[in-house]
């Protein structure tokens, strides 16, 4: 029996590294889009105003397929799920740069974001799952390995557009690329399969109460990331009157900031735990924000920003964690809670353009700050429920159900 709970842990841990890897994967792919967004434009040729309509499809593809993930998993087998939407996913890169016209390209960016929602929604699932059986923390570190693989891909998509390289060659080869690798990542991960007698949860589903209160606290999050990711150098340039070098530098800055603060942040949630980690994390960013708001020189707006990143990193995960936790199904409540913070990541752009115009960028980020504040307000929903149940049964678990 000890040698069976030995191979166990070792399975576990295996398996832990393989879902780590499919996560980098899935982030890889996201940079390696973003940074030829300029490409895709001009070859579709569409203005800016048509490029902000284009980048919405992504979300609303995202949004509606998310739901469709937890059926995938129980016809297929988490594994077998998680093989197939991942390959769709890193092929789906080829797309937005074939497209030579707006209607086009809203269909691709569609598909593409079917496709990054439903594999989001499956590794979620079967990291909530490991980090279960693992009875400790993971979640953050798999976010930042998602957070590796973004910066990676964007390096990639950095150098192919320095030397000029045809997006669609440079996305067909990272698609073939990326794909290798997430099907040889998606072999080590858990292969949990529905018992036969389960009922099938429904294809659409609104969600539950439970995953929309946790998802409030990632919209939250979710809303102060993208206001920061995308607005912070435009602070930095028109308020602060800075250099553009130095504005873009405060949100490279601030990506940076995300990914160690979640890679480091499952050493901290296993010492603290969820709630008081995102209400220390509240905190930070509340600060942040009024750092922000109240900054009258260029290094006080960057140190502000950077807090916001700290503040907020390790939220979406835990928010995750706490879905999968919530419910009998964790794929459906993930999906509810991802649809949330989608949503969120998708409407916060716009509405700190629209409160900008309307006032300025400053109440803007006033209003960053009073959901940053939510945070500290709401984090009790993170508690973890179960997690003494599954540290008892996590031995048994192991040898039970692992292949």
């Amino acid at each position: 029996m000890a040698n069976e709970v030995v191979f166990g842990h070792q399975r576990l841990r295996r398996a832990h590294y393989a879902i780590a890897a499919v996560f980098c994967v899935h982030g890889a792919v996201t940079g390696s889009f973003a940074t030829r967004i300029p490409w895709i434009q001009d070859h579709a040729s569409v203005g800016a105003g048509q490029l902000g309509l284009a980048l919405a499809f992504p979300a609303l593809g995202a949004s509606v397929a998310m739901p469709l993930a937890g059926a995938v998993s129980h016809r297929f087998g988490a594994r077998n799920a998680l093989r197939g939407l991942i390959v769709l996913w890193t092929l789906s890169l080829a797309l937005p740069s074939l497209a030579p016209n707006l209607l086009t390209l809203c269909a691709a960016l569609f598909v593409f974001g079917a496709a990054a929602g439903m594999s989001d929604v499956a590794m979620n699932a079967l990291g909530v799952e490991t980090e279960n059986r693992l009875d400790r923390s993971i979640m953050s570190g798999l976010h930042g390995m998602w957070s590796v693989g973004a910066l990676i891909g964007s390096a990639g998509g950095t150098l192919a557009a320095h030397l000029g390289s045809d997006a669609r060659l440079h996305h067909a080869l990272a698609a073939l690329t990326l794909t290798l690798l997430g099907l040889a990542a998606c072999q080590g991960v858990l292969d949990l399969r529905s018992a036969p007698d389960e009922a099938p949860p429904p294809r659409f589903a609104l969600p539950h109460r439970s995953a929309l209160v946790i998802g409030a606290i990632g919209f939250c999050a979710v809303f102060a990331e993208g206001a920061s990711l995308d607005w912070s150098a435009v602070y930095l340039r028109d308020e602060m009157d800075s250099s553009a070098g130095l504005a873009a530098a405060s949100t490279t800055a601030f990506a940076l900031t995300m990914a160690v603060a979640r890679l480091a942040g499952d050493r901290i949630v296993d010492r603290y735990g969820p709630v008081r980690t995102v209400r220390v994390g509240g905190v930070l960013a509340t600060a942040g924000g009024l750092l922000v708001v109240f900054a009258s020189h260029p290094a006080v707006a960057m140190t502000g920003f950077a807090f916001i990143g700290l503040g907020v990193a390790v939220v979406v995960p835990l928010a995750f964690a706490a879905a999968g936790r919530s419910g009998p199904n964790p794929s459906q409540a993930i999906a509810g809670v991802a649809t949330i913070t989608y949503t969120s990541g998708l409407i916060a752009p716009s509405a700190i353009g629209a409160v900008a115009d309307a006032t300025s960028l400053v109440v803007s980020f006033g209003l960053v700050t009073a959901l940053a504040f939510g945070l500290v307000v709401g984090a009790e929903v993170l508690r973890s429920a179960g997690r003494d149940s599954v540290k008892s049964g996590v031995a048994d678990a192991v040898v039970e159900r692992l292949p």
